[in-house]
């Protein structure tokens, strides 16, 4: 398939949509968003005003960790639909001008992959087990993991089977890691990319792209002291070579976007140079505090970490593994935290919300993309009570129980109704996940053409930043509790995250504020506006 040819750098100010398929839309009955629903909302986010959409694995998984455990890249889950809907899928959203970016999971596979079925049989010191990482066990009869590593879920990443080698997983048990020194690992990877850029993925987004390779060796380290032998490697960036090279291949060059958690903001750049990836998740902004101080150095940080290698910034509030922008802001601690540690928090919705609404209008106005997770534009909370019977995150049953995971985050968006299913699924059908019964009122039913919406708030937003939005970036004079900044063409951004109002700059005429200005024309607390600015001295 060929991209339509307009705008092949879409990608550096684009508005991206993320789906995580399970919790969309359910098109065929089952209680479990679909492909079919998916394609049925399409005119919904077309609407809206999207550029893209990011889609969370849909390939084929026996869901050990929500479809990053993925059994086989070529196809598509039965629970969501097949291979030739997923390509009707990409068409017909590419027909409303929305392009599709799916997700790539290259760290690790499912212990259902044939490629893993095939090591467990094989024998010590076959080529099959090659394509992994196994090794022997430490101690007088090998009974201790090969080394001290980690795991990004927590404990141990090892598993020793039954001829008593162990083999390497930094995630969940059911996710053995790939040998990325093999290279039959690396010319899989290279064929995937293609499989899906031949059926019109505009890209990919690359998960855990900062993992991939391991020091030879497997050695134990200490923070601090050691070089880290899975993080930030330099063998990674001629990986990423190689996938530029594919992307840059085809007559609408492809995408592609890594998720990259690396806190030295050079080594981050180094990864976004013009031979490697193309934009990478700016996960600083996200983790953040509701503070001026803390978020202008975010972005002056992320601006600046960008700009020596000419790539866009990107800018994101939440995502399928965090807590929803409405309840964190409504804490009296905003610092990012994992889904996991939300619950048996106080929250105070109403702050919460207001200070999500000042968050968009803040987010949707500087420069680069911008990445938006389904039901944040209906302002949808974390569910912080749902049965410990319904938990279905690896992170739970991990901790023994102790933790409620991130499927609080998960919960599938409401459409219409007053009751669940909320349009999500038939009348009558059970979701996958319980949805709360006071979401009646956040439903894209209810919210459509209330001016006081969030829904409203986005859609507006969006079509002004579209139409407005642009250029250069710089920062006004302003108090130590505001943001004020100005974009090319006369448009500047007011945010007030202080406790007291404060004046709009002389010479501003408001165009969208995320709540009510005061009688006095003066910005309350945990409130944003966009306005027009007719004094060209500012």
């Amino acid at each position: 398939m060929v991209l339509q040819p307009d705008r092949p750098d879409w990608w550096r100010d684009a508005a991206i949509y993320q789906v995580y398929p399970r919790s969309f839309a359910d098109g065929n009955g089952d209680g479990t968003g679909d492909l079919a629903g998916i394609r049925a909302r399409l005119p919904y986010l077309a609407e809206l005003g999207f550029d893209a959409v990011w889609f969370n694995p849909w390939y084929p998984s026996p869901l050990k960790d929500g479809g990053y455990d993925v059994a086989d890249y070529r196809s598509i889950d039965p629970v969501f639909g097949t291979l030739e809907e997923a390509e009707k899928l990409i068409a017909e959203a590419l027909d409303l001008g929305i392009r599709t970016v799916v997700d790539i999971v290259p760290n690790h596979v499912s212990s259902e992959h044939p490629w893993f079925r095939a090591a467990l049989a094989a024998p010590v010191g076959s080529p099959e087990r090659e394509l992994f990482h196994f090794a022997e066990g430490r101690g007088e009869n090998g009974e201790l993991p090969p080394n001290n590593w980690k795991s990004e879920f927590g404990g141990c990443p090892w598993t020793r089977i039954a001829d008593g080698q162990w083999y390497l997983h930094l995630f969940a048990t059911e996710q053995p890691d790939l040998n990325w020194a093999h290279p039959l690992v690396r010319q899989e990877h290279e064929e995937i990319l293609r499989f899906w850029f031949d059926r019109g993925a505009a890209g990919v987004r690359i998960d855990s792209a900062g993992l991939l390779t391991k020091e030879p060796g497997l050695p134990s380290f200490e923070l601090g002291v050691d070089t880290h032998p899975f993080v930030d490697r330099d063998d990674l960036h001629d990986i990423y070579r190689s996938w530029r090279a594919i992307a840059d291949s085809y007559e609408q060059p492809r995408v592609l976007i890594g998720e990259i958690w690396v806190p030295d903001t050079e080594r981050f750049a180094r990864y976004l140079r013009p031979d490697e990836l193309h934009t990478a998740f700016n996960f600083d902004f996200l983790a953040r505090p509701w503070a001026a101080a803390e978020l202008r150095a975010s972005i002056d940080g992320t601006l600046a970490a960008h700009a020596p290698v000419g790539a866009p910034a990107t800018w994101v509030l939440c995502n399928h593994d965090v807590t929803r922008t409405v309840t964190r802001y409504g804490r009296a601690d905003t610092r990012f935290q994992f889904s996991a540690k939300a619950f048996g928090t106080p929250t105070d919705r109403a702050l919460g919300v207001r200070r999500a609404r000042a968050a968009a209008l803040l987010s949707l106005a500087l420069p680069g993309s911008l990445y938006m997770y389904q039901g944040e534009e209906l302002g949808l909370p974390e569910v912080e009570d749902l049965p410990l019977s319904t938990l279905q995150d690896p992170m739970h049953f991990r901790s023994g129980g102790t933790d409620p995971g991130r499927d609080g985050c998960r919960v599938p968006i409401p459409w219409s109704g007053d009751a669940a299913p909320y349009g999500f699924a038939p009348e009558g059908v059970e979701p996958w996940l319980p949805q709360p019964e006071d979401w009646a009122a956040l439903t894209v039913a209810a919210q459509t053409g209330d001016p006081d919406s969030m829904l409203e708030l986005y859609r507006e937003a969006l079509r002004i930043r579209r139409e407005r939005i642009g250029g250069e970036f710089g920062w006004l004079p302003a108090d130590p509790e505001v943001l004020s900044f100005r974009r090319a063409d006369g448009f500047g951004c007011l945010v007030n995250l202080g406790a007291e109002p404060v004046a709009l700059p002389g010479g501003a005429a408001p165009l969208l504020a995320s709540g009510p200005l005061a009688e006095d024309g003066t910005l309350p607390a945990d409130t944003a506006v966009w306005f027009e600015i007719l004094d060209t001295r500012l």
